[in-house]
């Protein structure tokens, strides 16, 4: 074994530019391979997380702008939910609607002592907890008799409670702080999601009486359903609902600008669609550059065992069998396609790990939200260990085609071989 590889070290040094070029095409190929999956892996990951953010079986309405003319009023007008559209949901939906709830938000400073914080201040109802999937770490969240009794009570995230009580943010349980110039109640700390942005969470009643009770502005509207099973049956109950809601507004029956519905079932339906379709284009795309990378080690193998042609006849003259001239040339290959197939894995890998810490964690702000458009860009290592693997084997089987003619050559021709 030391004597095969001792040669190839030698063949190498000899042809340094074709043992070069073997190795980068090689090398190159499982790269892109594992970039390409890494890359579109991370966006992947980012648009999955971002929608198991919300529960599935629920909607999300609020107003928009008028793209048409009705009833003497001119397109481009603003139209902001009121309380008769929360109604409107809770009576005359009941066939698919569940739970009704609805958000008012507003920015405040919320201190305690020296310590303060200025974030959005959001007044939900109880299934709001549901619908964005929020996990409680200390304490409750708001509930029926909150909203009832118009209670000033607050929850806000961990990290928000350490900000505010660095020393044991625990303690801050059942604290009053001051929301503006108002005392509310701490009753909850929830679990702050990474790369996105947090907001602290009151009643609904208590935060429209407050801040909102001037206007008629209700915010936006969110509820849960059941029994639309398909992306056809939610469609049509989204236009008959848009439809209603237009109607108390004096808008056009088929203006889909006024009233805006974020439909999480159809999201997570569409989301599925274009993570398979990303997946198999990456996929294509990655398996058109292996299959680059392969072709160039197939060419310069037959280049290789054609040069060496002169050299077999050779080692057939002075008494070489052809399972050793087949043997030598199987092992080059497959020790330069594995050597150079490594180098590429590892760097590929490298550059996956440089893309998680820097785009990684650069969030996109929304105005309305936040969140990460890079998480995980890696490919798992099967996946590295089975690129590196067909290369080798493809190269092999290069090599083999050729070197197989060659073994099989009389020592006589070979030697008149240029």
């Amino acid at each position: 074994m030391r004597d095969i590889v001792s040669e190839i070290w030698s063949t190498a040094r000899r042809n340094k530019l074709r043992t070069t070029l073997t190795g980068f095409a090689v090398a190159w190929g499982i790269f892109m391979l594992i970039v390409l999956l890494g890359s579109g892996n991370g966006l992947i990951n980012a648009t999955i997380l971002q929608n198991q953010r919300f529960l599935s079986s629920s909607m999300i309405v609020y107003g928009g702008e008028t793209s048409k003319a009705y009833h003497g009023f001119k397109e481009g007008r603003w139209i902001n939910l009121q309380k008769r559209d929360i109604n409107t949901t809770e009576t005359e939906f009941k066939e698919n609607i569940d739970e009704v709830g609805a958000q008012y938000r507003t920015s405040a400073t919320i201190s305690l002592g020296q310590q303060y914080i200025s974030t959005s201040v959001c007044g939900v109802y109880p299934n709001h907890t549901k619908i964005e999937k929020m996990e409680m770490l200390y304490g409750r969240f708001i509930n029926d008799v909150d909203i009832n009794q118009s209670r000033k009570v607050l929850i806000v995230s961990n990290k928000q409670a350490k900000e505010l009580c660095p020393k044991d943010y625990k303690k801050l349980l059942g604290t009053y702080v001051k929301v503006g110039n108002f005392a509310f109640k701490v009753v909850g700390i929830y679990k702050e999601r990474e790369n996105s942005r947090a907001d602290a969470y009151s009643s609904y009643s208590a935060i429209k009486r407050i801040y909102g009770a001037k206007d008629d502005d209700a915010g936006r509207i969110e509820f849960t359903f059941h029994g639309l099973e398909s992306d056809g049956e939610n469609l049509e109950f989204e236009k008959a609902y848009r439809k209603r809601l237009n109607e108390n507004h004096h808008v056009h029956p088929e203006d889909e600008s006024a009233i805006w519905i974020r439909n999480n079932y159809r999201q997570s339906l569409q989301m599925d669609l274009a993570v398979k379709v990303i997946h198999t284009a990456l996929w294509v795309v990655g398996l058109l550059t292996l299959l680059s990378g392969i072709v160039g080690v197939s060419n310069i193998m037959l280049i290789t065992v054609k040069e060496r042609t002169h050299e077999f006849g050779i080692r057939k003259a002075i008494g070489a069998k052809p399972w050793s001239i087949l043997k030598l040339i199987i092992v080059e290959s497959v020790t330069i396609t594995t050597f150079f197939g490594y180098i590429g894995m590892v760097l590929g890998i490298a550059a996956n790990e440089y893309m998680d810490a820097t785009a990684g964690h650069q969030v996109a702000d929304f105005g309305a939200g936040s969140m990460a458009m890079f998480i995980d860009p890696t490919v798992g290592l099967d996946v590295c260990i089975e690129a590196t693997m067909v290369m080798v084997i493809a190269g092999t089987i290069a090599g083999l085609i050729p070197a197989f003619k060659a073994s099989k050559i009389r020592p006589i021709e070979a030697l008149r071989a240029d």
